[in-house]
């Protein structure tokens, strides 16, 4: 019989950074991709913020793999149905080290965004570690079911943004969805919706700002 065992490692994994951190920056935005993306390329949606005024920092997922069978394009991932509970660990570890290494002015005005399955990781990650934000953003992803209205009392601000035509979070799913969320973020919690499918938007990005 075949036994299942673990080991402790250190690895190293990339992330991304947009614009520089001056004496000009106002804003720090801490974001996490959806299931195939890849951080270089989820960041350039936020250069529609003011680069003077914001510091975009964007996380890698661990987890990569080729999207397709001509083998040119990859993605990643942040979690599976695969030992979840001892990959979130993991990928909370390594977004405390991201977090540790680059915020170092808490006078700032620190926002995150979740983006599909990135939500599920930001949720957890400000859940567990007790992270402060002035805004959350959560883009188009469901929320884990696993919080009380404890685990987000110290966040203020938060928007639930979802396209009308989302194939993923249907009216259907969001209606039951709208429960859970105003159960855990009471009336902190607002809703902002736009024309579009499950795809992450310059335009929506802007607005937010």
């Amino acid at each position: 019989m075949s036994i299942e065992k673990n080991v402790s490692y250190q690895i190293c994994n990339t992330y991304s950074t947009l614009n520089e951190l001056t004496p000009k920056t106002k804003s720090i935005w801490f974001v996490c991709h959806g299931l195939g993306f890849l951080s270089r390329y989820f960041i350039n949606y936020f250069d529609v913020l003011n680069s003077e005024e914001n510091y975009i920092i964007a996380p890698q997922a661990q987890s990569k793999s080729y999207l397709d069978k001509t083998f040119k394009h990859v993605g990643a991932s942040w979690l599976t149905k695969e030992n979840t509970e001892f990959e979130i660990e993991n990928v909370l570890n390594y977004l405390d080290r991201v977090y540790q290494k680059e915020i170092i002015n808490d006078s700032l005005n620190f926002n995150i965004l979740g983006y599909s399955q990135g939500v599920s990781i930001v949720t957890r990650w400000i859940a567990r570690r007790n992270i402060n934000c002035k805004n959350l953003y959560l883009y188009a992803g469901k929320i884990p079911h696993e919080f009380t209205v404890k685990d987000f009392n110290h966040i203020k601000n938060i928007k639930f943004i979802l396209g009308d035509k989302d194939e993923y979070v249907t009216s259907e799913i969001l209606a039951s969805e709208k429960i859970y969320l105003k159960t855990i973020f009471k009336d902190r919690l607002s809703f902002v919706s736009f024309k579009g499918k499950h795809e992450i938007k310059k335009s929506v990005i802007k607005h937010l700002s």
